[in-house]
């Protein structure tokens, strides 16, 4: 009995389906390196050309979850008309959770 019970333990295992996902996480910043609530942050998808955004945290911080691991993406900030340099998540950073920091010009 105990023996069967640990078979079917990892069969289970084997079944489950694998996260092939990451996440990008970071913080948005402005000029005296204050953190920016209510930033918009602009996801791009470079294969498919979508767009998601998010609005910054009161600490600066955003999150974009469920990303595929094999497309590269583009991230920059907007802030009362100020823009941060647009970043790149490679298809090559194998990292599960990737974080950039933004500074709003």
């Amino acid at each position: 009995m105990w023996y069967r019970s640990r078979f079917l333990n990892k069969l289970n295992l084997r079944k489950q389906p694998q996260d092939h996902t990451r996440v990008l996480t970071g913080r948005v910043f402005g000029r005296q390196d204050q953190p920016l609530a209510k930033a918009v942050v602009y996801l791009k998808n470079t294969k498919s050309l979508v767009v998601k955004t998010y609005i910054s945290d009161n600490d600066g911080t955003y999150r974009f979850p469920n990303l595929s691991p094999n497309v590269d993406y583009e991230v920059y900030a907007e802030y009362q008309g100020g823009r941060s340099d647009t970043k790149t998540l490679s298809a090559f950073d194998n990292r599960k959770l990737a974080n950039i920091t933004l500074r709003v010009k």
